[in-house]
């Protein structure tokens, strides 16, 4: 039997499949071409291929139907779609049915190529799917669920949505995703919206010329280009004024930039990452959120569950930070009951900042309730599942508390920014964060 990876090519037009064909052959590979997708079904059952490169409207039984047909018996052989410009809601479909990746017309062969052969290279080596992704703590099922959708997605180009509540990882992930991709020696840049206005956004985004603006006293390289060749995470999405929504469609559609100020178009090749906690859907319905950009961005979902749901991973989390503290600090069981009832509104980040208050506070080796935010006593000390009456005290400082959070977190930590939001002065905004144990992750 021949070593000769054997790929199947299916598409209705003669030289579309000609030239596909000689391509993946000049590669050094075995080629059979299927002229419909009820012609590829019957010779896909009949022999075992390597990759699947099949064009989606088709008579007869078209791309997606093959793939559907396919998967119905047992896992299908790499598959890679290739859509016609602004089919990309159909690639999402695709992607979920089990597609390692799609391709949109007009395409780069070499693009092709290599997609095919990393295709070929993870059908025959698959990395394993168990075990939790690069720097996130936790066993839950749900988190299982996410790695096995981020490895996978990591293997191809496609751009990937994060969605979460905020706190729960989201860079996290995207960053898994850049370290799990052939990308990963290039570089990872992240970018937060929400912190931005929109004209420093469309600048940090896509750079500058000199004298664009008032300050703009030299060209200026933007994100996109910094990170070409690698990943971008754009955080916040969901911020994006709708002006610069056209832009970074653009980026998408064509895999050009213009710097602010320039009309030199600048070739990028960029892995996008994107990532909210906004309802993207219920905005393009009120037209606050581009639906082409939506699909566009939408190729592969990946949801963090918040930490309620997974109260099982609190003390492999609690050993985590107090692991970056360097601290032996115990939480008896008295304590870790506590946490459990608690609600987390600010996930995974608000217990980290609980941590490190404890370590601060503790007078011994053990936390003591006191060491404890005066909300989580409150929540701890109710039956499990319940929560404070509307109108006490600590249910009022928790609402402050998560509006504090959410500011800070819009704003990039900005607490000056951040006390304009709230219509508060900086000191008074300092001494809310100080009572509230409120500090920027990492520090």
């Amino acid at each position: 039997m021949s070593d000769k990876p054997h790929v199947l090519v299916v598409d209705d037009k003669a030289s579309m499949r000609d030239m596909l064909a000689m391509a993946l052959m000049a590669k050094g590979m075995a080629v059979t071409q299927a002229e419909n997708g009820e012609a590829a079904l019957k010779q896909a059952r009949a022999t075992r291929f390597d990759a699947i490169v099949s064009d989606l409207k088709m008579p007869r039984l078209d791309g997606m139907g093959l793939l559907r047909e396919l998967a119905k018996g047992g896992e299908p052989p790499p598959f890679i779609m290739i859509t016609a410009h602004g089919s990309v809601r159909d690639a999402v479909e695709a992607m979920s049915l089990g597609a390692a990746d799609f391709m949109e017309k007009p395409f780069d062969l070499a693009e092709l190529e290599f997609k095919v052969e990393r295709a070929i290279a993870e059908g025959r080596n698959t990395p394993s799917a168990g075990g939790p992704l690069p720097g996130v703590v936790g066993n839950a099922p749900q988190l299982a669920e996410v790695a096995d959708i981020v490895r996978r997605a990591a293997q191809s180009t496609v751009p990937v949505l994060v969605l979460g509540e905020s706190g729960t990882g989201k860079e996290l992930v995207a960053r898994a995703v850049h370290g799990l991709s052939g990308r990963a020696r290039g570089p990872f840049v992240a970018v937060n919206a929400g912190a931005l206005a929109q004209g420093v956004l469309e600048s940090e985004l896509f750079g500058h010329e000199k004298g664009a603006f008032t300050g703009a006293d030299a060209q200026r390289k933007g994100r996109f280009e910094t990170a070409d060749g690698g990943t971008l995470f754009l955080d916040e999405l969901g911020e994006i004024p709708a002006g610069t929504q056209v832009k970074l469609l653009r980026v998408l559609q064509d895999k050009v930039i213009e710097r602010v100020g320039g009309s030199q178009p600048i070739r990028v090749d960029v892995r996008l990452v994107c990532a909210t906690n906004r309802n993207l859907r219920q905005m393009v319905k009120e037209g606050r959120f581009r639906e082409d950009l939506y699909y566009r961005v939408n190729v592969v979902t990946v949801t963090l569950p918040p930490l309620r749901e997974r109260v099982g991973d609190l003390g492999a989390l609690v050993q985590h930070f107090l692991g970056r503290e360097n601290s032996r600090l115990k939480f008896p069981a008295e304590i870790m009951g506590i946490l459990e009832r608690y609600h987390w509104p600010g996930n995974v980040r608000e217990l980290e900042n609980v941590v490190r208050r404890c370590v601060a506070l503790a007078r011994g080796d053990s936390v003591a309730r006191g060491d404890l935010p005066p909300e989580l006593l409150e929540a701890g000390d109710l039956p499990p599942g319940e929560e404070p009456p509307k109108g006490l005290v600590g249910d009022l400082e928790r609402i402050e508390r998560n509006a504090l959070v959410t500011a800070l977190e819009e704003t990039g930590w900005n607490i000056s920014r951040a006390a304009r939001v709230l219509g508060v002065g900086r000191t008074a905004l300092q001494y809310k964060m100080k009572k509230y144990g409120i500090s920027k992750p990492g520090m």
